[in-house]
């Protein structure tokens, strides 16, 4: 007699998938947050709504300005709302794991003291960006396909 599971691959009811979008989407939304909150946010007097001259640091690293702090607020939102079905949290976690890569792109190519540079993105921002966006695209394929290949 086994006591295996069918759906080995589901917590709290939800494919991997889900829980991998509903997590970044519940982690942009901290960071979002966080980044209001002077002490976490270093330099706080100097958080600015956009552009390059906001030298607040988020964590004492990644500079910040209200703009990208509401920017991944938005995006944490709409992740933790789209993984409520594996489809929506796949096409998620793809979808802003592009977003975030040229996101980093962008920002690489402009430089910090650019006038271009809206966001506030410093060196090491883009760098995360661009790990972030490789794991979001990595994730949602790899947990479709466990998936998909689970369904056959």
């Amino acid at each position: 007699m086994t006591t295996a599971s069918p759906h080995a691959h589901t917590h709290w009811g939800r494919a991997d998938v889900q829980n991998a979008g509903m997590g970044v989407g519940l982690l942009l939304v901290v960071v979002g947050i966080l980044g209001f909150i002077p002490g976490i946010t270093t330099r706080y007097g100097e958080l600015m709504f956009l552009g390059p001259d906001s030298h607040a640091l988020f964590l004492n690293l990644f500079q910040v300005s209200m703009l990208l702090n509401i920017v991944q607020l938005a995006i944490g939102v709409t992740g933790w709302s789209m993984s409520r079905t594996a489809h929506g949290a796949r096409n998620f976690l793809m979808g802003a794991g592009v977003l975030y890569i040229l996101l980093a792109i962008f920002g690489l190519s402009i430089g910090v003291d650019s006038a271009a540079n809206f966001l506030a993105l410093n060196t090491p921002d883009n760098w995360a960006h661009l790990v972030l966006g490789i794991l979001m695209i990595a994730a949602g394929w790899l947990f479709s396909e466990r998936e998909s290949s689970r369904r056959r």
